[in-house]
């Protein structure tokens, strides 16, 4: 008997082939039948007008943390996301020095300012139990409703093998030796490999450059090298060139760690955008060398616009523009006192418009903000009004019009800037460049920056967009670009396509409704901390393996993810 039917269903099973139309029997977790199903099930459900589709799997979120509190990993799931890729960008919770408990007030003070995590959800909503990344690996088991895999943060490795000198100092042969072997120790776990950052955005608590920033290639490679002797492993790599274009150096690092390990390496995130055509094929130079030295390069971009805010009172974008940090990290008072100064904004302009800014200059058109939230008098009548229109009324350039309105709220002011990069041209460029081999829809971040952005409903947002809106890619394209292509450059096994015998991750949802709603401020987090979230729209229901996690947009309660380990779960996808 099977366990459930879903009948009449339009099943776009992932390769990209045609639709058809079929019945779907699941057992014991698995697809077990597509077809025409006479076999009794325990439970059947018409999906008459319905697409079914295999669960969307998210190459990069930061849900490390979010998973304790949250096994539901929301709003991705709500989405149709089943599986989730974590430990980006250096950055994991595990291992952590049993002899120095300090570090994991380190840590969770670092992933708060780097990955924008509440410190009191993390400090509250995950246990901090583990020392190895195993442990790690096991508080979660068992317990979580999407499945999940896990890279290793460099950081983490550098930290538990050099203690504070990892911040700024070079490791000894004994210490290097002792980080690859922490790695190798997390890969025999279930790691799928390496994450590392050389980005000059990222800073810990302390204001510092964080640990892996101070790697030199030989460490690096080194690493790389340890990578390579496992089953089912990958290398994730950010480098400062990755917000705007990379430095030859940064292409010769990133190629020679691939072709090292002879395993892929993604990077995130391409930004595509028609007014700097020359961006896009300086990206990809990187995968083309990589290919030619044998490894592979591979890179994530979003396929559509995330939703960000912003306030000149917290940590945000405009904090990683050159010259700006020191002026938005001083005591609000005085900040509000230099921003009113006119050589200050005039200096704070003049590194907005530098080359230095790189990808950041399309935040500084102050004249596109939307003013959000707003929390004064003065500014009552000003939310959702165009900084450019009040900037007119009142006489005022663009950016001594927002300050003024964010002094009187105490820079407490929401702002919504309007990207720059939606028009024609950069969609149409969007959609030759996701053609490209090496190019993955991805870059979510979801479950990190949880009160700036939500990147995670960006699976509904593009299918609604290719079925009803711009159209660029077709329904059977645009599902095997959310399944398929993740799950092949992962190695996962059983996963990414409807396929008797595959795991049963599926979503189900109406192809006239299927979207995501406009993002909205919620405090659920543990100690109430804010986050971003946005509702699932035409998402019927979502399975994994084989178990139903959410009914319209509404989780079960079940808990049927699995953490996904390295070898086990995944194969080599091997770049010689």
């Amino acid at each position: 008997m099977l366990d459930h039917v879903i009948r009449g269903a339009t099943v776009v099973d992932g390769t990209g082939a045609p639709a058809y139309t079929a019945d779907l029997g699941i057992r014991d977790g698995r697809i077990a039948r597509v077809g025409r199903i006479t076999e009794p099930s325990r439970t059947t459900e018409d999906a008459a007008g319905l697409v079914l589709a295999p669960g969307f799997v998210d190459p990069h979120t930061h849900y490390d943390a979010q998973l304790f509190w949250d096994p539901y990993a929301t709003p991705s799931l709500n989405h149709g996301v089943t599986t989730v890729v974590a430990g980006n960008c250096g950055f994991t919770l595990a291992p952590l020095h049993p002899d120095r408990p300090g570090d994991a007030d380190y840590t969770r003070r670092m992933m708060a300012k780097v990955e924008g995590m509440s410190l009191i959800a993390l400090e509250e909503g995950a246990p901090w139990t583990w020392h190895g990344f195993g442990e790690y690996l096991d508080a979660l088991e068992g317990r979580i409703a999407v499945n999940a895999g896990f890279m290793v943060g460099h950081c983490a490795l550098r930290r538990h093998a050099m203690g504070p000198a990892a911040i700024g100092g070079q490791p000894g042969g004994g210490q290097l030796a002792a980080m690859t072997a922490l790695l190798h120790d997390a890969m025999d776990a279930g790691a799928w490999g390496l994450s590392t950052t050389q980005s000059s955005t990222h800073t810990d608590g302390d204001g510092a450059p964080v640990a892996s920033r101070h790697a030199r290639p030989a460490e690096l490679l080194a690493l790389a090298k340890a990578v390579g002797e496992h089953e089912g492993t990958q290398i994730e790599a950010i480098v400062a060139g990755c917000l705007d274009q990379f430095a030859d150096e940064e292409i010769d690092l990133l190629v020679e760690l691939s072709a090292t390990a002879g395993r892929p390496l993604n990077w995130n995130v391409l930004t595509v955008d028609a007014a700097v055509p020359e961006r896009v094929p300086r990206q990809l130079l990187a995968s083309e060398r990589a290919r030619k030295a044998g490894g592979r390069i591979v890179a994530l971009t979003m396929p559509i616009l995330t939703p960000m805010n912003m306030s000149l009172g917290t940590f945000c974008a405009l904090n990683l523009i050159p010259g700006w940090g020191p002026v938005l990290a001083l005591p609000v008072p005085e900040r509000i006192a230099r921003l009113r100064d006119p050589s200050v904004r005039a200096e704070l302009l003049r590194h907005a418009e530098a080359k230095e800014a790189g990808v950041f200059r399309r935040l500084t058109n102050f004249g596109r903000y939307v003013v959000g939230d707003t929390y004064s008098p003065a500014n009552d009548g000003l939310t959702g009004r165009v900084v450019r229109d009040i900037a007119a009324e009142r006489g005022q350039d663009p950016f001594h019009c927002l300050v003024e309105i964010c002094a009187a709220d105490d820079l407490r002011t929401v702002l919504w800037p309007m990207p720059t990069d939606n028009d024609p041209a950069s969609w149409a460029l969007r959609a030759e460049t996701w053609r490209h081999q090496d190019v993955l829809l991805g870059g979510s971040d979801a479950g990190a920056h949880l009160d700036r952005m939500c990147g995670a409903p960006y699976t509904t947002r593009f299918l609604g967009d290719c079925l009803r809106g711009r159209k660029l890619a077709g329904l059977e394209q645009a599902v095997r670009m959310l399944t398929d292509d993740p799950a092949r450059l992962f190695g996962l096994r059983g996963r990414g396509r409807i396929a008797e015998g595959f795991h049963a991750d599926l979503v189900l949802f109406d192809p006239e409704r299927i979207d995501a709603a406009p993002a909205t401020l919620v405090h659920d987090l543990p100690g109430d901390s804010p986050r971003l979230d946005s509702k699932a729209l035409g998402v019927r229901a979502v399975w994994v393996n084989g178990a139903e996690t959410i009914r319209d947009d509404t989780v079960t309660g079940a808990v049927p993810g699995r953490v996904l380990r390295s070898g086990r779960d995944t194969r080599t996808v091997s770049t010689r």
